[in-house]
């Protein structure tokens, strides 16, 4: 026995040891029992002198069954031993894993003991990896999906795994998993486009919502949307070879011309206004080029935009009248049935000007500010290089999207797949994560079987993308927000790595269900550790500032007491060395 109750206090017994320490192993972190009678209560060493031992109660042992948290607590008659191995596995899962358990890493109090994990508890919950930079993320993600995926006698092959790589840093660790277990297959994406071995990110632009232009445009206003809304709506109509394109056009030029023709302005602005609009949207029908017939001669339309002295319209009845002949008034964009087209940004730009005159923004120089920001951004993008990552030919739908996003070159269904988000500026990579991850969030939703295909969307460097942002301000909800409140019924689960937990949104860290800490030095993040993840004891939040490189504490649903474990080396390790100073500042001394 190690000794007798002194004190409980709250959640803690103080021991008086009668064995001696000097002639012991290291007793902090061990778990004791506390016994009398039939129920087993358990508590785990936290502080140590020579004489006495702290220990706080972490559950008990009932019916051969381990319970964590607290019911009772011991008697001071109790017996107080350390664990015996059957009862150890009770408390931390048996040594060998089972066949729905996947081995996470060793643990360190208990030498060699596998720290086993439960499949459902931990992969059917929204997870979180956190540690500084060098503590060991990327090994121990790397060391995990290799654990999953290396074992041919258990192979995950209807898995889905989207990583967002911030780095490029897993392909070395996992491109070559279909050579240690042929039944999983991995495919990587980059945004390098001059890279031949990976084929390039792209995105069919058709398959954009409104919210998803709204976050690739920077929307900073609800005022935007409507804008982006019409937009989408005559894209379809304006772009391919539908023989009524030229009609749809001169309508919009049309009225947009008319309204400035019956504004009520001076003669001057109006002029100026409608040779503004014709000189951008025009077509053969209407320029200011058409010619308009009148009985005896024949003028340009700007010629008909003629000033007299006393600063009149001269021809304002007819030039009215020759705009209202281009005017549908049956036309009316709902009742035309759906058109599936392929377009690019061009096109979209396209739409995006005709939207902005139809909307008659010219109006007004408040609106046309706001709103015309929109069609320079969509510019900006359809001119850079980052247009082929949304420029795509050939219409192909949403789901048929998605069943090639997880097949690689030969045909075979992969079940990792990640986007090396590495060569593109973060403002462009978080939009990236936003749109693929809605369109895989909302690809379950709609699902009628619901929950039949889960998502594990892993997110590298986190904090840089499931930010505290203005999404919500804007769309009404932030996408990685409503993954981590409404994924887990639809089988959307998140998993979040980071060196900054602080930065990250709070809704979407306080609905994880799982975390694995590395060491973790910053104030301000261990404080907000300490606030946010539930169920983090004092001394458990002690020990994240002095872990080794690839030790963490892990704890939560999957886990009936939080772990002290280290990771095996990855093996392939991901690229996430540091630099080696040494063999390149000295390479050719002798």
């Amino acid at each position: 026995m190690l000794g007798t109750i002194k004190e409980i206090i709250d959640n803690s017994v103080i021991i008086d040891l009668n064995i001696d320490l000097s002639k012991q192993t290291n007793l902090l972190n061990l778990h004791v029992v506390f016994e009398d009678g039939p129920i087993k209560i358990v508590g785990e060493i936290v502080n140590s002198t020579k004489t006495t031992l702290r220990i706080n109660i972490v559950g008990e042992i009932k019916n051969n069954i381990f319970l964590p948290g607290i019911s009772v607590k011991p008697s001071f008659r109790s017996d107080v031993r350390i664990v015996n191995m059957a009862e150890l596995s009770l408390i931390l899962g048996p040594v060998e894993p089972t066949f729905d358990e996947i081995t996470f890493g060793y643990s360190n109090i208990y030498q060699n003991y596998k720290i086993n994990v439960p499949v459902n508890e931990f992969f059917s919950n929204h997870f979180a990896i956190l540690g500084n930079s060098g503590a060991g993320k990327s090994f121990s993600v790397s060391r995990i999906l290799q654990n999953i995926f290396a074992d041919s006698k258990k192979s995950p092959v209807n898995a889905h795994v989207i990583m967002f790589d911030a780095y490029g840093e897993y392909t070395r660790a996992l491109g070559d998993i279909d050579k240690i277990n042929p039944n999983m297959h991995y495919k990587t994406y980059t945004t390098n486009p001059d890279n031949p071995n990976s084929e390039v990110l792209n995105i069919p632009l058709w398959l954009l919502g409104v919210d998803d232009l709204a976050l690739l445009l920077d929307v900073t206003t609800p005022n935007q949307i409507p804008i982006i809304e019409k937009a989408l709506s005559l894209v379809s109509i304006l772009t391919g070879d539908d023989p009524d394109v030229i009609k749809y056009k001169n309508d919009i030029i049309a009225r947009a011309v008319l309204d400035i023709l019956l504004s009520g302005h001076q003669s001057t602005k109006i002029r100026d206004q409608v040779i503004a609009v014709l000189t951008k949207f025009n077509t053969k029908d209407l320029s200011l080029d058409a010619k308009i017939v009148q009985p005896g001669y024949t003028r340009t339309f700007k010629q008909c935009l003629y000033i007299d002295k006393t600063g009149k319209l001269m021809e304002i009845e007819l030039v009215v009248n020759f705009v209202k002949q281009f005017i549908m008034d049956d036309f009316n964009l709902e009742d035309r049935p759906e058109k599936f087209v392929a377009y690019t940004l061009k096109d979209l730009e396209t739409a995006m000007d005709f939207a902005l005159i139809s909307e008659g923004i010219l109006k007004s120089d408040k609106v046309y500010d706001y709103a015309n920001v929109l069609s320079v951004r969509l510019h900006s993008l359809a001119n850079s290089s980052n247009h082929v990552f949304f420029d795509s030919s050939g219409y192909i739908s949403k789901d048929t999207y998605l069943e090639r996003l997880f097949t690689n070159m030969n045909g075979e269904r992969c079940q990792i797949v990640n986007f090396n988000i590495s060569y593109i500026e973060d403002r462009l990579a978080k939009v990236i994560t936003k749109i693929v991850s809605k369109l895989i969030f909302d690809s379950a939703v709609t699902n009628d079987r619901r929950g039949s295909i889960p998502y594990h969307i892993i997110i590298e460097e986190a904090h840089r993308y499931v930010q505290k942002d203005t999404d919500t301000e804007i769309l009404g909800y932030n996408i990685f927000d409503r993954i981590t409140k409404e994924g887990r019924k639809y089988g959307v689960l998140l998993g979040l790595i980071t060196q900054r937990p602080s930065e990250l949104s709070d809704t979407a860290i306080s609905q994880c269900s799982n975390f694995v800490i590395l060491r973790t030095l910053h104030p301000k993040d261990l404080s907000y550790i300490k606030d946010m993840v539930p169920s983090i004891s004092l001394e458990v939040a002690n020990q994240l500032k002095n872990l080794k490189p690839g030790n963490a504490i892990a704890f939560g649903s999957a886990f009936k007491v939080p772990i002290n474990l280290y990771f095996e080396k990855a093996n392939p390790e991901p690229l996430s060395n540091n630099v080696d100073i040494t063999s390149i500042w000295y390479k050719n001394n002798n």
